[in-house]
C-alpha cells in the first residue's frame, strides 16, 4: 500500500515559481515509479513528470525546461519544481505512484495505482 500526501500549492502570478512535495507512506520495501499529473478545469488529467527509483525521469514537452522532479529517498518525498509559471499552468496538481511501469506508459495515468488528494497551483497573469 502507498499513500501520498502533497503540498505546496498556492496562487502565484505569472513568471513566478513553486516547490511542491509529495510525501510517500509506503509499507514495502519496494519503491515506486513516482509521477505528477494536473487537471485544469474542463480538461482530462495529464501526466506532467515522472521519476522512477533509478533516478530516471521523463517530462511532459509542455513543462520541459521549465519543470523539474526530484526526490529525497531518505525522507521518502518526491518534488516538482515550478518555473516560469504561466497561467496555462493553473490547475490541481496530483503526486502518484505505480509499479512495473513501462518507459512509454510513464506519463499515462492509467499506470498509476496510487494518488494523492491533490494540490492547488493557480497563476495570474
Amino acid at each position: 500500500q502507498v499513500q501520498l500526501v502533497e503540498s505546496g500549492g498556492g496562487s502565484v502570478q505569472a513568471g513566478g515559481s513553486l516547490r511542491l512535495s509529495c510525501v510517500a507512506s509506503i509499507d514495502t520495501p519496494n519503491r515506486p515509479v513516482m509521477g505528477w499529473f494536473r487537471q485544469a478545469p474542463g480538461k482530462e488529467r495529464e501526466g506532467v513528470a515522472s521519476i522512477y527509483p533509478g533516478g530516471g525521469r521523463l517530462y511532459a514537452d509542455s513543462v520541459k525546461d521549465r519543470f523539474t522532479i526530484s526526490k529525497d529517498g531518505p525522507k521518502n518525498t518526491v518534488y516538482l519544481h515550478l518555473n516560469s509559471l504561466t497561467p496555462e499552468d493553473t490547475a490541481m496538481y496530483y503526486c502518484a505512484a505505480g509499479y512495473d511501469i513501462t518507459w512509454d506508459r510513464t506519463l499515462s495515468e492509467d499506470a498509476y495505482n496510487y494518488w494523492g488528494q491533490g494540490t492547488q497551483v493557480t497563476v495570474s497573469s
